[in-house]
């Protein structure tokens, strides 16, 4: 061995090292691709404070004061009301699934109220599941409303202060009065965790066959491509179902989150989530060529995800086009499931369509692996 350094042997070394980079696609790749998507998505899609947030008005009457109030309320940028509850039990059935933040109630008696000068209350309800959605919006209510009676009365600025307490808003923070952290962030882990290791363990399925060659003994086997994969993913289905009983018993115990739904609802929506995770990770297996690039596909489809769900940052705070992007991820729709099961008491009726997404997952990504897996390992 030749002890004096050579800048020439280097040169050759940082040759070879650069080509071997340049052969490894996917590596190269995320060097390339998470740095780019980690500017983007915390650049623009994460928004701290949420404007426009869907409400819901349950209103009887159309008179001037009424509609100043509705008026002021989506000046403010904070509410958009694109749903015309006819009924109360209509409002809450928009909250509990979700479908709006707030749900402003005007009397029919608040005009004549107003005129009377008989203290005029509105009532707004807002789903606190995730305190820092509501914060904002509601910090700035009263006094915004105030202002807007006192304009749609024509009262002189110097009557504004002693007119000031005429209204009365009532505010009543849903499912999570106290604003409870934990209550919003606890939940949301038991899909997080459920994704991070069902992913990622099954994603190492076919790619730890090959790497110890054991694949060829595999293929021996008569069996078809359809049992292979439910031989590899099914015994992560027990691996899930312990993760989540300890994720819930710790979260009672150690949080004390409350559960007001249905148990049974809960855990049939976990197998779904848990059953497409799976099958996502198999998928990801057949792509992979060794058990690093398994890793590194399972990461970049881990970060987005973790941001775009509505897990760290408020779903409805991200713009359009990040809201879009994040209904494609399989969390998304269970953590909407989970909050509203756990914490609003939801019915199968309020989660229909998140449990209808997760098993249109199951499907896809059940079909694309099978594919995959005759076209590169027949």
């Amino acid at each position: 061995m030749n002890a004096v350094f050579s800048f020439a042997r280097l040169g050759a070394l940082l040759v070879k090292e650069f080509i071997q980079m340049r052969r490894d696609r996917v590596t190269f790749a995320m060097m390339l691709g998470v740095p780019l998507m980690q500017l983007v998505l915390f650049g623009f899609a994460i928004n701290n404070d949420p404007k426009s947030l869907p409400a819901a008005l349950v209103a009887t009457s159309s008179d001037p004061y009424t509609r100043a109030m509705v008026s002021a309320l989506q000046t403010t940028g904070y509410y958009r009301f694109d749903h015309v509850a006819h009924s109360a039990a209509q409002a809450e059935f928009l909250i509990a699934r979700g479908d709006v933040a707030f749900v402003v109630t005007i009397p029919a008696d608040f005009g004549r109220r107003v005129e009377r000068g008989d203290n005029p209350q509105i009532l707004i309800e807002a789903d606190a599941t995730d305190p820092a959605v509501a914060s904002g919006a509601i910090s700035t209510l009263s006094t915004v409303a105030s202002q807007a009676l006192l304009r749609a009365q024509g009262m002189q600025e110097a009557a504004k202060e002693a007119a000031r307490g005429q209204l009365d808003v009532v505010i009543h923070r849903r499912y999570n009065p106290e604003g409870v952290s934990q209550y919003n962030i606890v939940p949301g882990l038991l899909g997080v965790i459920l994704q991070m290791t069902m992913v990622m363990m099954t994603a190492m399925a076919l790619t730890r066959e090959t790497e110890r060659g054991t694949m060829e003994n595999l293929l021996a086997m008569p069996s078809s491509p359809a049992e292979i994969m439910l031989g590899k993913v099914l015994p992560f289905l027990v691996v899930g179902a312990v993760q989540v009983v300890v994720v819930l018993v710790a979260a009672k115990l150690l949080f004390g989150i409350p559960f007001v739904g249905s148990l049974t609802l809960l855990l049939s929506s976990v197998l779904v989530f848990v059953l497409s995770l799976v099958l996502l990770g198999y998928t990801i297996s057949t792509m992979a060529r060794s058990q690093m690039q398994a890793m590194q596909l399972t990461f970049f489809f881990f970060l987005p995800s973790l941001l775009l769900s509505g897990f760290m940052f408020p779903y409805r705070g991200m713009p359009g086009w990040a809201q879009i992007l994040g209904e494609v991820f399989p969390l998304t729709h269970f953590l909407r499931i989970t909050r509203a099961v756990m914490l609003k008491g939801a019915d199968f009726t309020a989660v229909a369509a998140e449990i209808g997404w997760l098993t249109v997952f199951v499907a896809v990504f059940a079909g694309v692996a099978l594919a995959r897996f005759r076209r590169t390992l027949d």
